[in-house]
């Protein structure tokens, strides 16, 4: 073959090529810097379906958010993949999923998972096969106390402080202000909204009544008439939003004008799709949580602009957990056994700022309880619980 004859080729070879990219034909290359790329998996388990889906919604586009971020930094280097696990924020649900996630050999940790019960149903599995978990929002204390099994040992870890903590801080903020308050508390006889009531009353808790009803409840007329009975002005729920909804739907109907007040598990952006903003007006929450916003400005509106969504509830310690686990991938940790390693052996900070490690349980030193309150049909920030 000739010169001319060769061009001639190469010419006709380009043409071709352009018309298959045209068409849509997987013809290109990708550059050797992407091939050379080193894929890592790490997983987010939370509730992404049914009536708990948007703690699940905001606590994973934190953890895409972080993702993200790595993958543009490291491009060429790591390229990080997201397993998505969704168990409903359900202990039955954890357990029918998590026996995949922890045979998924890929998946060097999970950021979740995101509930309590969920937590204490999918260990069994995670403990077996060694994968570390760093929940976001997960507080009940029996979780990482030895005088309880310390049944997260060795692989769980979490962000937050703790229901010891945030007890005590319910039951304060909830009676803030309050002349002679008569306190009823209602549980949904999950493991996370018993234990918060025990440590309210560990902490000092006065309470003028108390009802424990199944976390599917939707009439709520018997613990009303109780409510009215102990002529309680301020009522605490430990449950979670969806029925939290219903219940200060039904007890504003029927006449009660006292205060409303809930936990970590009603603090979410979809409790306010659920009942009406005068239905809801006052609601006094607590959380382990500082929305990124109060953070800052500059954070919220880049985390808007790549993820299209505003950042939610428990969005800024799902990217702290997510860090931890990049952190580690950036130092080429390949393996769960040297993840957990690198996940306990980990120092470093915050996106608030503060120093964030774990003590040889699991828990982080340090953190407080924060204050929120609905107003005008949004939950606003109020500082921390002092």
């Amino acid at each position: 073959m000739n010169e001319r004859q060769y061009m001639k080729k190469q010419r006709l070879i380009s043409v071709a090529a352009v018309i298959a990219l045209a068409a849509g034909s997987a013809v290109a290359v990708a550059p050797a810097s992407n091939a050379a790329a080193k894929t890592v998996t790490i997983a987010y388990q939370g509730p992404l379906t049914g009536e708990e889906a948007q703690v699940g919604i905001d606590e994973l586009n934190g953890v895409k958010y972080a993702v993200k971020l790595f993958n543009a930094k490291n491009k060429g280097k790591f390229n990080v993949r997201i397993v998505e696990i969704d168990d409903q924020g359900s202990g039955t649900e954890a357990a029918k999923v998590a026996p995949g996630a922890a045979s998924n050999k890929k998946i060097l940790g999970i950021v979740g998972p995101a509930y309590s019960g969920a937590t204490i149903a999918s260990l069994p599995f995670y403990k077996q096969t060694n994968l570390p978990l760093i929940s976001p929002s997960a507080t009940r204390v029996s979780i990482t106390d030895p005088a309880q099994g310390l049944i997260g040992f060795p692989v769980f870890h979490r962000i937050p402080v703790t229901d010891r903590v945030q007890g005590p801080a319910l039951y304060k903020l909830a009676t803030r202000g309050v002349s002679s308050p008569k306190v009823f508390v209602i549980d949904d006889q999950s493991p996370y909204g018993v234990g918060l009531v025990e440590y309210m009353k560990l902490g000092g808790a006065t309470l003028a009544g108390q009802d424990s009803v199944p976390d599917k409840t939707t009439d709520w007329s018997a613990t009303i008439s109780k409510v009215k009975s102990a002529s309680a002005n301020v009522v605490i729920f430990t449950g979670y939003y969806a029925q939290a909804a219903t219940l200060f739907r039904q007890l504003r109907d029927s006449g009660y004008t006292g205060v409303l007040a809930g936990g970590d598990g009603v603090l979410s952006p979809g409790i306010l799709t659920l009942a009406s903003a005068s239905i809801l007006e006052g609601v006094r929450l607590t959380g382990g949580t500082v929305p990124l916003a109060e953070i800052s400005a500059k954070l919220e509106a880049d985390f808007k602009a790549k993820m299209g969504v505003s950042s939610g509830t428990y969005a800024a310690e799902s990217i702290d957990a997510a860090n931890i686990f990049l952190s580690c991938i950036s130092k080429g940790v390949n393996t769960r056994a040297a993840m957990l390693k690198c996940v306990k052996a980990y120092k470093g900070k915050s996106i608030t700022g503060s120093a964030l490690s774990f003590d040889k349980y699991g828990d982080t030193a340090g953190g407080v309880m924060n204050g929120f309150e609905i107003k005008g049909g949004a939950i606003k920030y109020t500082g921390a619980v002092k």
